[in-house]
């Protein structure tokens, strides 16, 4: 139960980057790796922050800020310097390693000592249940602290995606879904298409910076390497939330990416509890990817064959 639990919240976690990269790989069409340096840059600039002696709700916001910085100059090498996209998340990436060892002084920052939300959450729990004692849900034992942490992330999420969904009904979240699907047709319009970019790429990396200094808080640490592959992570969770609910709307589309990230994390703790070797992780994540991006294409060929196939009356 405790392995479900914490698959649920790391899920639920990450949700926030699959909303990231939803934004930048779904809606721009632009393969961001940034990605991979804002995971670790909200993190960091969280966990310095913290152990500095900084309220953890102030952390995690100057952190999501620092993200949202990040995709800024992202996009603005891509437009305002004519980079190529890809390269220019790539520079952004590079540089982003070396500013996070030099925002943490060091390649890891424990909090396990510290006051994080995480902590925040427990003592929360704890007052609610009236005990530290593990609790009984349907005869398994389950930790005050991860029941509060999965409960805490789950309303937090829920809130978010609410926020999401009303501000990409309004015009200028309608314009940046446009902006990805129309360029020219938004360009005609007198929107500026550099300036939309650049506000997505923003919003994308400040929600990738965000789940990561809310993953560092949950896990008792940061490290300068716990980006790598996160650009594959997030990707499948949102390509797996599209295969299982589709893309009719734009509430399917956000709840599809809650959904294919808990469930991806799911698959992953399922596999490492069937004895998969830790260091195959990445393998199997990326495997995990390859499926989710052919799996579709093929039972969509099979459809065609069948129908093709089918005797004429």
């Amino acid at each position: 139960m405790t392995l479900l639990i914490g698959a649920l919240t790391l899920g639920l976690i990450l949700a926030l980057l699959a909303f990231g990269v939803y934004v930048s790989f779904r809606i721009f069409n632009m393969p961001d790796i940034t990605a991979e340096g804002s995971v670790t840059l909200g993190a960091s600039v969280a966990a310095a922050l913290i152990v500095d002696g900084h309220g953890a709700a102030l952390s995690t916001a100057v952190g999501m800020l620092a993200g949202m910085a990040a995709g800024t100059v992202t996009g603005l090498l891509a437009t305002k310097c004519n980079i190529n996209k890809l390269l220019s998340g790539i520079l952004v990436m590079t540089a982003l390693y070396s500013i996070n060892l030099h925002v943490m002084g060091k390649s890891n920052v424990p909090l396990l000592n510290e006051v994080t939300l995480a902590t925040k959450a427990e003592g929360l729990g704890t007052a609610l249940a009236g005990s530290s004692k593990d609790l009984n849900v349907f005869g398994w034992a389950v930790g005050v602290r991860d029941a509060s942490m999965l409960i805490a992330v789950l309303v937090f999420i829920s809130v978010l995606c609410a926020i999401l969904y009303v501000f990409f009904r309004t015009n200028l979240g309608t314009a940046i879904r446009a902006t990805g699907d129309n360029p020219q047709m938004i360009r005609a319009l007198g929107v500026s298409v550099d300036f939309i970019l650049i506000l997505g790429l923003a919003l994308s990396n400040g929600l990738i910076a965000l789940s990561g200094a809310l993953l560092a808080q949950y896990q008792g640490f940061a490290d300068v390497q716990m980006g790598i592959g996160m650009v594959v992570w997030g990707l499948a969770s949102v390509i797996i939330g599209e295969a299982l609910v589709g893309t009719a709307s734009l509430g399917l589309l956000i709840s599809g990416a809650v959904i294919g990230s808990v469930l991806f994390r799911l698959l992953v703790a399922i596999a490492l509890r069937w004895g998969l070797n830790p260091n195959d992780l990445k393998l199997i994540t990326a495997l995990f990817v390859f499926v989710a991006l052919v799996g579709p294409q093929l039972l969509r060929r099979l459809k065609r064959r069948k129908v093709v196939t089918l005797p004429t009356a």
